[in-house]
């Protein structure tokens, strides 16, 4: 059993926390919460992890058993080295002993429509299930933006009610979009960043980011504030506009099988250290780019899979899953996420 320190039992609330939430299906704002979010108080209220995937379902029809949002996606196997020396004086976490950490990776593109097309211009995820020794495990989810589109989970709510397809067009209806643009400023960033980079020609040229902020702790306790991303040794690429014009509608897992008989694809861990002043809280604003950055350990892809037949199928990539000397921050969005999987992989399981 872990030793009650502070930094343990912080953890330890945060996840009962985000128990209650799953159970209850609701988000409480804090008055400080409430403060920052652009949403209107009714609004806010209506906030809840059911409420999400109910959106999602009525903007996307139900898929069966398959995921609400990120729903075409595709698997990957791979490993995990460490780099001991940089990580230690920030994090006691065996993800970075230096000792090979199987992953279990699924490639992912948003929303869910399971036909989306690779060339939509829309956010790619990645998510990592870190399988430690003894056991234990730790996951990583990630977009290829380095911010998300909402401070609060009602944005989040907004943005996929905002974009339901009108039944005569099968296309978002204008006013719609416009409104929910209009009234939630905080997705401007991440709109804009999506309009200004085509999407990538292959996972293995896309770079993903943590978005949230976290807690390194290192054995003296000692807490960091860190933010990270994972940088392709294969170099960042987009897709030109012509690319975008003739691309088919499925090409990624194509792409990466075909860089994979090459040999394995690589992603180097760069964690950015906070400095005071720095936002915790709020995943849609950008840290300054000269903050100290370090290199924490490489990960490696070896194979990919379909998703009828690809070990993360079943997997929830729940982003506190956490393994000792990690910690989450008290982002709204980051602990909304787990209860929403909750939700989305309950209902998924249910289906068969």
């Amino acid at each position: 059993m872990m030793a009650d320190t502070p930094e343990n039992l912080h953890r330890r609330n945060t996840l009962l926390q985000a128990v209650r939430l799953s159970v209850a299906g609701t988000l409480a704002a804090s008055g400080a919460a409430a403060l920052a979010s652009p949403a209107a108080p009714d609004e806010a209220a209506a906030a809840t992890a059911e409420k999400a995937i109910d959106t999602l379902e009525g903007t996307y029809g139900t898929h069966k058993g398959q995921r609400r949002n990120h729903t075409k996606g595709i698997g990957a196997m791979g490993t995990f080295v460490g780099n001991p020396e940089a990580a230690a004086p920030y994090s006691r976490s065996l993800l970075f002993s230096g000792a090979p950490i199987d992953v279990v990776a699924r490639f992912s593109i948003a929303g869910g429509n399971p036909r989306v097309e690779d060339k939509e211009k829309s956010t790619r995820g990645l998510g990592l299930e870190f399988r430690l020794p003894g056991g234990g495990m730790h996951h990583i989810t990630m977009l290829n933006t380095p911010m998300f589109f909402a401070r609060m989970p009602a944005t989040f709510i907004a943005k996929f009610a905002a974009v339901k397809p009108d039944p005569t067009t099968g296309k978002p209806m204008p006013e719609k979009v416009k409104a929910f643009n209009a009234t939630h400023p905080d997705a401007a960033s991440q709109t804009m960043f999506l309009t200004e980079h085509n999407p990538p020609p292959s996972y293995a040229n896309s770079a993903f980011y943590g978005i949230h902020t976290f807690k390194f702790v290192n054995q003296a306790n000692h807490v960091t504030l860190v933010r990270w991303r994972f940088v392709p040794r294969d170099g960042e690429k987009s897709l030109s506009d012509a690319d975008m014009a003739s691309a088919p509608d499925d090409f990624l897992y194509a792409a990466l099988t075909e860089r994979l008989k090459h040999g394995p694809v690589e992603w180097d861990m760069l964690v950015a250290i906070g400095e005071p002043g720095d936002s915790e809280t709020d995943p849609t604003i950008l840290w300054p780019k000269q903050r100290k950055e370090i290199n924490v350990g490489t990960l490696t892809l070896t194979s990919a899979a379909p998703p009828e037949t690809a070990a993360s199928n079943r997997i929830n990539f729940d982003p506190l899953v956490m393994a000792d000397g990690i910690l989450p921050t008290e982002d709204p969005i980051l602990l909304f996420r787990s209860p929403s999987y909750a939700y989305s992989y309950a209902r998924r399981q249910s289906e068969g």
